[in-house]
């Protein structure tokens, strides 16, 4: 019973980790990656559609993405799709690509960056830290009940207060490259 309460804190901590990691994907750095265009959503025929449905999002150059789409009909909705969102980008059509040219970073842009990737490391460290309330709450139930003995439990909080400092140092390493990233002229 201690062992499945173990894995399944681990996995969901991996998890908190990865959503993480996802989420400043998204922030750009002075470099085009496609990941940056991954949470944008496009009016195709009525419905929001993500743009990886609708078309290929490759690198042309270290400040250029290239979007090549499927139906040459939604380059209008597409090009609106990234000038309405909080990107900061401007889309150009040429032929039946759209290239988005990516403006070089501010010295206050990336701070401005750096600050978003700190607030998104904290709401994964706040996730992390109402896993383990869940996983302590649960270990109360089960003393409660009578299911496990008091040292059980004081050895299992133990076990999980070590669990969450190695994935809250694991957060903090990604941030720092991040930042690293972000500083990088």
């Amino acid at each position: 019973m201690i062992n499945d309460i173990k894995k399944d804190t681990e996995i969901r901590m991996e998890k908190c980790v990865e959503v993480f990691i996802s989420q400043i994907r998204k922030i750009r750095t002075g470099r085009a990656s496609p990941c940056l265009l991954d949470g944008l959503m496009i009016d195709y025929y009525g419905s929001l559609t993500p743009l990886s449905k609708l078309a290929s999002v490759t690198v042309e150059n270290s400040r250029t993405l290239k979007i090549n789409l499927f139906d040459r009909s939604v380059t209008p909705s597409v090009e609106k799709a990234i000038i309405t969102s909080d990107l900061g980008l401007n889309p150009a059509s040429e032929g039946g690509d759209i290239r988005v040219p990516l403006p070089i970073l501010t010295e206050e842009r990336r701070y401005k960056l750096i600050k978003l990737v700190r607030s998104e490391a904290e709401k994964g460290r706040i996730a992390l830290r109402n896993i383990r309330r869940d996983v302590n709450d649960k270990l109360k139930l089960l003393m409660k009940d009578k299911k496990m003995n008091e040292e059980n439990i004081r050895h299992t909080q133990d076990v999980i207060q070590k669990t969450i400092g190695i994935f809250i140092k694991k957060i903090d390493l990604i941030v720092v490259e991040k930042e690293k990233e972000l500083l990088d002229f």
